[in-house]
């Protein structure tokens, strides 16, 4: 770190001690990091709480906030939870209470709230004065036992009461409710699932320990969020997330139509992906639908009450209801991904990514601790009440003796200890034991409840000394829990159904991202690119800048793709709609497209698949490329042929018929079948014509029985059929013959 530099001295140099600054900072950063990792953003894997949700449930059950008691206002809870347990702000602890409380956040709510806890649409919560609570089932599960020594106690933060490390957890809550937090280099992202298939998976995970990631799938398909919707993730990838405890679901809204007859209907909406705001919902689609983004879409409504119901009008009865909801699904969050990432404290100590089965079995084993734990405090209250009713029962076969030494003895303890050999705590029961205990009666409720607690002393004993026994007492209060929350019941049916996206064309939905409108495409010949509203038929009105001219121009529509094909063998690819508007003369090309300096556009015209190109250089190299091959889905553009300067793509002309006509700039044709040119996606091409000097001048694709047809520079048209044609008929790659007579001066086939 260098030279330490020592403050000026001054009056009180006592204390001043030199620290190096590189090690002071990463000391305290890394004690910030740690406490932020546990005590903040991590849940711990046994009972799926982070500590201020643990903190806020202990607290209430403290207060005595049982599911069969009254509300409390959420104002005392929270101050009891700040003062006793969580030395933090009021407004974060509440906004942790009122999420425990909201039916759209948590799968199992742990608080029961009365009031208004904000609601779907982002509203905030009432202010914790206005609001009450108390606990529900689920929490009183994760609670069950805390009073029996299940589980270790530390103390709070003063030091002036004590706090559970973690809760005894009866319930499944760490993938029951999911959990999600940032903490300092790690995040945690757990989606919520079904109770009912967590039990079933713990349940066949007791039976065979070693179960694989893919067998618990069978139990438990996915996730199930509280606000419902469809997941359309492959089986494939769910096991791979949940077997590497990274990796996401994709999750869409749930749909339907709605006939409103005479062939019109409109779309409802009734279940929005989890975590998604329904106001930011539609007011981004309202955005979009003024940026005229959903050309398909005329308008949405939201007539939501408790319930759900965003409704979407078609522009027509004609739109196809799936390509609109795909479109949407592309462009909105109707369709959102929630990442898996399950990295939680493991033992509550370790922070790590944990596979599904890892998960359950943690919180099986912490199950199984808390068993052991709460028999052997029962065990211990059993032998301490037993010490007692056996010293009870000694005095009652000995009770007139008892009495006389209490009646005489000024220390009547040592005498009892002596006589009849007593413990102290069972001689301080006998000299503490009523007068109305004397009757005959209670002395056969001692002997019966002695022999009960006998009874009961075995078998937790045999419990103890058991695995199996253990285990399946834990498999018991697993099925009583699965009992309670099973899928028959309203709150334990599924919520999130399975489906597989529809098959839906790309193109189809691409179009329908995008309003159709005609457009003329103009490209100049130093490369100026520009669309002009509506179909122009006249091009001598266009106006370029000076020493610039027309190269090409033709109509397209907005939904169109625009295939650009330069001289050095490479395509580019633009969407109509994203091309400058007709003002002014647009903008360079170089600009939208990774186009070197030394190449100039050889043409441009509208995409379509289903053609194919024979595409020709200088030298009169050529070769067949289906048009889909030229289509580019980047800046940087395709290379489809190869050509190395002075040589260049000279020629572009679509495939018709059976035969190519091929011109040297010797005024030589040659005419071939088209069978001859190979057919490619990228290549150098095949020489089409073979010449001593120059190169190619025109070439043209053609049906054999309709004859070869050329324009002179007169505009007549002249027509050779096959006879006529006989003398330039040969293969590939020969000379050919003179042109015939009337052929044009300039050597192309158009005059």
């Amino acid at each position: 770190m260098g030279q330490e530099i020592l403050p000026p001295s001054g009056g009180d140099d006592d204390n001043i001690q030199p620290v190096d600054l590189k090690a002071a900072l990463e000391q305290r950063y890394l004690a910030y990091a740690l406490s932020t990792i546990m005590h903040r953003a991590l849940p711990d894997v046994r009972d799926g709480l982070k500590p201020v949700h643990r903190r806020i449930v202990y607290a209430m059950n403290e207060m005595g906030l049982r599911p069969t008691s009254a509300f409390r206002k959420c104002a005392k809870i929270v101050g009891e939870v700040m003062g006793n347990y969580h030395p933090h702000g009021d407004q974060s602890i509440y906004d942790a209470l009122a999420r425990l409380a909201q039916d759209f956040s948590q799968r199992y709510t742990l608080v029961n709230g009365q009031g208004n806890f904000g609601n779907i649409d982002g509203d905030s919560p009432a202010a914790m004065r206005y609001t009450e609570s108390k606990m529900t089932a689920v929490s009183e599960l994760l609670l069950e036992g805390i009073d029996q020594d299940a589980v270790d106690f530390r103390d709070t933060y003063d030091e002036s009461n004590s706090e559970p490390v973690v809760l005894p957890g009866a319930f499944p809550n760490l993938l029951a409710n999911g959990s999600s937090g940032i903490a300092v280099g790690m995040a945690t992202s757990i989606p919520s699932h079904n109770a009912h298939e967590l039990c079933d998976a713990a349940l066949h995970l007791i039976k065979h320990p070693d179960a694989t990631v893919e067998k618990l799938i069978e139990f438990i398909p996915g996730p199930d969020f509280p606000t419902g919707g469809i997941i359309i993730d492959s089986r494939e990838s769910i096991i791979e997330s949940y077997r590497t405890g990274r990796g996401g679901f994709r999750v869409r809204a749930k749909w339907q139509t709605e006939d409103l007859g005479r062939g019109g209907y409109q779309i409802v909406i009734t279940e929005i992906p989890f975590q998604v705001q329904k106001s930011r919902l539609i007011e981004k689609i309202a955005e979009l639908l003024i940026a005229r983004k959903l050309p398909l879409l005329e308008d949405i409504r939201d007539e939501s009450a408790e319930d759900i119901r965003v409704v979407l009008v078609p522009k027509s009865r004609s739109v196809d209801p799936t390509i609109l909801m795909e479109s949407m699904f592309k462009l909105t969050e109707l369709e959102s991904r929630f990442p898996l990432n399950m990295n939680v404290l493991s033992m509550g100590r370790i922070p790590r990514v944990m596979a599904l089965n890892e998960v359950l079995k943690e919180w099986l084993d912490h199950r199984r601790e808390v068993l052991q734990r709460r028999s052997r405090f029962r065990l211990a209250a059993i032998e301490k009440r037993l010490e007692i009713l056996g010293g009870l029962l000694i005095a009652y076969l000995n009770i007139d003796e008892v009495i006389r030494i209490i009646r005489e003895e000024d220390e009547p303890k040592p005498v009892m200890v002596a006589r009849w050999d007593l413990t102290d705590n069972q001689v301080e029961a006998i000299l503490n034991m009523r007068l109305r205990s004397l009757r005959k009666l209670e002395e056969f409720e001692i002997r019966k409840e002695f022999d009960e607690l006998t009874k009961e002393k075995g078998e937790i004993e045999a419990l103890l000394a058991s695995d199996d026994k253990q285990w399946q007492t834990v498999a018991w209060e697993i099925g009583e829990v699965k009992k309670k929350f099973a899928k028959a019941t309203e709150v334990g049916r599924r919520r999130t159904q399975f489906a597989d996206a529809p098959e839906a064309d790309e193109e189809a939905i691409q179009q329908a991202m995008i309003e159709k409108e005609p457009i003329t495409v103009v490209i100049s010949e130093k490369g100026w690119i520009r669309a002009l509203k509506g179909h122009i038929a006249d091009t001598a009105t266009l106006t370029f800048k000076e020493g610039d001219g027309l190269k090409v121009a033709f109509p397209a529509q907005t939904t169109d793709k625009i295939l650009i094909v330069t001289t050095g063998g490479k395509a580019f690819t633009l969407g109509g709609d994203k091309l400058p508007g007709g003002r002014g003369h647009g903008e360079p090309l170089r600009i939208m497209v990774d186009m070197d300096n030394d190449q100039a556009v050889l043409t441009a015209f509208v995409h379509d698949p289903s053609r194919k190109q024979l595409i020709v250089s200088t030298a009169g190299n050529g070769f067949v490329v289906p048009e889909a091959e030229l289509v580019a889905n980047t800046r940087k553009g395709k290379q489809i042929m190869n050509v190395a300067l002075p040589e260049e793509t000279q020629l572009l002309v679509p495939v018709t018929g059976d035969h190519v006509a091929v011109v040297g700039e010797n005024r030589k044709l040659l005419v071939f079948p088209l069978v001859q040119v190979p057919e490619m996606s990228r290549g150098k091409g095949v020489r089409l014509q073979r010449y001593k000097d120059g190169g190619i001048s025109d070439v043209r694709c053609f049906a054999i029985a309709d004859g070869l047809v050329w324009e002179d520079s007169a505009g007549r048209t002249f027509t050779k059929n096959k006879d006529e044609l006989a003398e330039w008929l040969a293969d590939r790659a020969t000379a050919g013959r003179t042109v015939p007579k009337g052929f044009p001066r300039s050597g192309k086939f158009a005059g």
